[in-house]
């Protein structure tokens, strides 16, 4: 019983470790909202059936979407190199295809 309860605890640890870090991507300047999100937030965030993602009330802002991918959180890791231009291309597309809670 020791050994499968450890063995939980590391997986589970393995799987917060990997979606937190600061990631150094920087999306070419013309990039899409949609590209960069197909390029770094669906290994973490899979798309629903109803949209690609299902916000918090707290984020359904565009500035509160730039912050928390710039930033990152305990669970999400950081892209502060999406900035401009392409950081609101990214924060319209989220905005535009996902759901509020």
């Amino acid at each position: 019983m020791k050994i499968f309860l450890t063995t939980i605890v590391v997986l589970a640890l393995i799987g917060l470790v990997g979606c937190s870090k600061t990631d150094g991507y920087t999306p070419p300047a013309n990039a899409t909202g949609e590209e960069i999100f197909n390029m770094n937030c669906t290994g973490c965030h899979k798309p629903l059936s109803d949209g690609i993602m299902a916000l918090s009330e707290s984020s359904t802002s565009k500035s509160a979407i730039i912050n928390k991918v710039q930033n990152g959180s305990m669970r999400m890791t950081a892209f502060p190199n999406i900035q401009g231009e392409p950081a609101d291309r990214l924060a319209d597309y989220v905005l535009k295809n996902s759901r509020s809670k």
